[in-house]
């Protein structure tokens, strides 16, 4: 098989691609040259590696990880019909004891679209393709946790997408089948502006129902602290821009 738009090693590939294109890799990568540039007598180089190296630590910080997650947030809830099902997507998936499990954002949407089920009573679909070629679907183990965990049944399985994209059109073709154009749409919030304009294009009609919020930052000694997970949602919010850019551009 070949490495293409629709194998997971595309995904993979793409996904290193993405890791080295922004912060903190990116940033890191211009302190590593700032630094060799020092070293060899380069006083901009000195400047390039302390301002690579701050950058870091301020994407580190809670208060600038909130602030680029809150930036994304807002999106209109679009005007539909009553929907008809509950679509949730996946995030990272994480190796478990018997295999491929739910990482812990795809387990916040499992549980925000499990009390979602309980509410109104509506059928579930699950979306996720296989995080590497040797993995099995992030779909199965999302399925898994919802009628293990939650005693919530999943009516249907999308096992192939490889990204929001994929998740939304595939998504989208299985509900048609079953005569569902509207469905409620269950992911964070600052992912849910791309997957309201994926949606769009695939032609589900969406009512969105984001995961809570958490806490937003209000400037108390604490969000100015560097953390890991603040790094890390950094890096998320900094995707999701950058997706969004490129679907503007149309790509």
């Amino acid at each position: 098989m070949g490495v293409t738009a629709t194998t997971p090693l595309f995904a993979v590939v793409r996904g290193l691609l993405g890791v080295l294109a922004l912060p903190p890799v990116l940033l890191l990568l211009a302190a590593l040259a700032g630094a060799w540039l020092g070293w060899r007598g380069r006083r901009v180089g000195a400047a390039v590696a302390v301002l690579g190296i701050a950058a870091t630590l301020l994407l580190a910080t809670p208060m600038a990880s909130g602030l680029l997650l809150a930036s994304l947030e807002g999106a209109a809830p679009a005007v539909l019909a009553a929907p008809g099902a509950i679509v949730i997507l996946s995030a990272e998936a994480r190796n478990g004891p018997d295999g491929s499990d739910v990482g812990p954002l795809t387990l916040e949407r499992l549980r925000r679209g499990a009390v979602l089920q309980r509410e109104t009573g509506l059928p579930l679909l699950v979306t996720g393709g296989p995080p590497s070629p040797e993995t099995p679907p992030t779909a199965a183990a999302m399925r898994a946790a919802l009628q293990q965990d939650f005693s919530v049944p999943v009516r249907w399985e999308e096992p192939a997408a490889l990204n929001t994209g994929d998740n939304l059109r595939l998504a989208a073709a299985m509900l048609r089948q079953a005569g569902i154009g509207s469905a409620y749409l269950v992911t964070h919030a600052w992912h849910m502006p791309r997957a309201q304009l994926e949606a769009a294009r695939a032609g589900l009609s969406v009512l969105p129902a984001a995961v809570p919020r958490p806490r937003r930052p209000d400037g108390r000694l604490t969000d100015w602290l560097p953390r890991a997970d603040c790094l890390a949602m950094s890096w998320l919010a900094l995707h999701e821009w950058g997706g969004l850019a490129a679907m503007k551009v149309g790509l």
